[in-house]
């Protein structure tokens, strides 16, 4: 496993808290990956017991795939391009949607070498979508292209696990709506 954002290695496995965390609660996941190109979901099926909640993922990395197989709208992609906040979070909520999972997580960016439509190598946002709505994060990674993969797969896992650990607080507290560190952006 790389380094996370601060080039620091993770302490246990995010992707086994990700797994143990839904595996407890009988709820599944989907993964749709741009620049990550199948490492998140690697990752994901790494872990002994997935089975019962690793629904599948998609890899889109043409930004017309984008569309096609994830539902993100031709005219978000079009006005914004695929490096975008609200793409990622429509990743997420299309991997959710088109592989009949609880949980959707997302990734896309610019790994470099070189920037892509205007948008700085290390630039990345990480989507997760629940049943209670979606979240998304920036990240501004330095380093190589295999450090910015790698830290999009560890900043995704713990983003889902936040939320995750958010909806289910607020299921203490009242109608199981996330809310405090983790709560959506643009909650849809």
């Amino acid at each position: 496993m790389g380094t996370d954002a601060n080039h620091e290695r993770p302490v246990g496995s995010p992707a086994a808290a990700v797994v143990h965390r839904l595996h407890e609660r009988g709820q599944t996941l989907a993964t749709v990956e741009s620049l990550t190109g199948g490492l998140l979901s690697a990752s994901i099926v790494e872990i002994a017991g997935v089975t019962g909640i690793f629904r599948g993922g998609l890899v889109t990395y043409a930004t017309e795939l984008k569309s096609a197989l994830a539902g993100v709208p031709e005219g978000l992609l079009a006005e914004r391009g695929p490096v975008d906040p609200d793409v990622a979070v429509a990743l997420a909520e299309g991997g959710r949607r088109r592989c009949g999972a609880d949980w959707g997580l997302a990734t896309t960016g610019v790994a470099g070498p070189e920037p892509q439509d205007g948008k700085p190598v290390g630039l990345v946002y990480v989507a997760a979508a629940g049943p209670h709505g979606a979240v998304v994060r920036q990240l501004d990674l330095d380093g190589g292209r295999d450090h910015i993969r790698a830290a999009a797969v560890i900043e995704a896992l713990r983003l889902l696990a936040e939320w995750i650990h958010a909806a289910d607080a607020a299921q203490d507290v009242d109608d199981g709506a996330p809310t405090g560190p983790a709560a959506p952006v643009g909650r849809r």
